[in-house]
């Protein structure tokens, strides 16, 4: 019995002498040593310098893939890359100081480890892979190096505790949706050698209020907390935290795509006259943007540029745009009506989607020569107006019934009756429209004398009558000359 309770002693004593290392699987490969999947690593471990006396120079792809239970990891300065996925879903993991040895971080390394609260990336650093830090929700502030030169693409995507951002003076390329999603990112400082920054690479980052741009930088400027070139003629970022009205400095003749997605605070914006681009998806999601004003310098309006803008209630297309794209207006749910310029030839597919209070489409030329797919697919209130004398309408236009436009008088607003002496009213009608106003003193044999012509200003023009009291009745009708 004494011999029996000795061996099992012995036994708990060799199990409580085997290393943190036990947990950590290790593979040769030429001259060196690198860590293998290790499914079974708990708690906290220190990974070996040395492997079979041969130098332990990587910790391997998918290494710790789903180690739950990890909390910390100690990497010795024989390591100089940290594979792809080697710490996927470590969701236990709450820091990690990464030794001034290593020189890469692969793609997905760190993704998924909610834990993380800090990270420190030394200089020695020169490459951060795709969603390296995806997902790593509570990680709070990071630094990326000077000896940084690439941030993979997704690589801080919905990092939703960082607050904020430093990029390194080396780092040539930011990638796509690099830091998208992340919702408590206050400010980016930008440095110096940034020359590319990827599409949605601050996307839906809802509390940026500014970007900071390194003066030495020849590509990128910041002027008031927005991003442009260094000219200022290209708008590309706005901070999707700035709220309120924001007006485009006058230099700028490109609004880059996605400039302003996202930026749900946003609720107005003047577009100057030098302004000749509008990008895709450049107002996209800008959910408290009521009104916006086309400038006559713009030709094409890109896809997607005011979709989901679903507070926009007014929205003027000027005679210089030819083409409205794919999405445009998609989704935009106060829109009630809108008015389609002569000038314009093509309208993208689905470009007033479930614009569900859009009741008028108004269209002032002939039918456009390029019509793309279900134009207004699941807008289902509207009617499409056209104008006497334009040609190729039919019944039905985009899946909507079309009807004349006519010039009509507004008898329900303030303009309607006796006004110093005279009687009036606005009539509305497409701008630049001349209407003749006749007058007969009798319906029953009516005799109809022009008593006006009105050219309409902006869809508008008053019309009053100073001889009205000279009859005892007096009746108006409207005609084109």
């Amino acid at each position: 019995m004494k011999t029996k309770t000795l061996i099992s002693l012995l036994a708990l004593a060799c199990l409580l002498a085997v290393p943190a290392t036990a947990q950590v699987n290790y593979a040769v490969s030429g001259g060196t040593a690198y860590v293998t999947s290790s499914p079974n690593a708990t708690g906290d471990i220190v990974i070996a310098s040395t492997y079979q006396g041969k130098p332990v120079t990587s910790i391997g792809d998918s290494a710790f893939y789903f180690c739950y239970s990890l909390t910390s990891v100690t990497i010795p300065n024989s390591v100089t890359s940290i594979g792809n996925s080697a710490f996927w879903l470590c969701t236990s993991l709450t820091n990690m100081t990464i030794p001034s040895s290593v020189t890469s971080i692969g793609g997905f390394a760190f993704y998924y480890c909610y834990s993380l609260t800090s990270v420190t990336i030394p200089n020695s650093v020169t490459f951060i892979g795709n969603s390296a830090f995806s997902f790593c929700t509570s990680l709070t502030n990071v630094t990326i190096p000077n000896t940084v030169t690439n941030i993979g693409n997704w690589a801080f995507y919905n990092c939703t505790s960082l607050t904020s951002v430093t990029i390194g003076n080396s780092v040539t390329h930011i990638g796509d949706a690099a830091f998208s999603d992340c919702t408590s990112l206050t400010s980016v400082t930008i440095g110096s050698s940034v020359t590319s920054i990827g599409d949605y690479a601050f996307y839906n980052c809802t509390s940026l209020t500014n970007y900071s741009v390194a003066a030495a930088n020849s590509v990128y400027s910041s002027l008031d907390g927005v991003l442009f070139d260094k000219a200022q003629t290209t708008l590309i970022q706005f901070p999707g935290g700035r709220g309120g009205g924001y007006a485009i400095p006058n230099s700028v003749t490109t609004i880059g795509d996605s400039a302003f997605e996202g930026c749900a605070s946003l609720t107005t914006v003047t577009i100057p006259n030098s302004v000749t681009t509008i990008g895709n998806n450049a107002f996209s999601s800008c959910t408290s943007l009521t009104s916006v004003t086309i400038p006559n310098s713009v030709t094409n309006i890109g896809n997607s540029a005011f979709d989901f803008c679903t507070s926009l209630t007014s929205v003027t297309i000027p005679n210089s745009v030819t083409s409205i794209g794919d999405y445009a207006f998609r989704g935009c749910t106060s829109l009630t009506s809108v008015t389609i310029p002569n000038s314009v030839t093509s309208i993208g597919g689905y470009a007033f989607q479930d614009c569900n209070s859009l009741a008028g489409v108004y269209f002032q030329g002939n039918v456009p020569a390029v019509i793309g797919f279900d134009p207004f697919v699941g807008t289902d209130n509207a009617t499409v107006y056209y104008l006497p004398g334009t040609t190729g309408w039919l019944a039905t236009f985009g899946g909507r019934p079309t009807a004349l436009w006519l010039p009509q008088v507004q008898t329900g607003d303030a303009s309607f009756g006796v006004r110093s002496n005279q009687f009036g009213f606005n009539i509305t009608w497409a701008s630049g429209m001349v209407v003749v106003v006749e007058a007969a003193t009798n319906l029953g044999n009516p005799a109809w004398v022009s008593v006006g012509t009105n050219t309409l200003t902006s869809g508008s023009s008053y019309f009053s009558d100073p001889e009205w009291t000279n009859h005892p009745a007096r009746f108006y009708r409207l005609r084109s000359p």
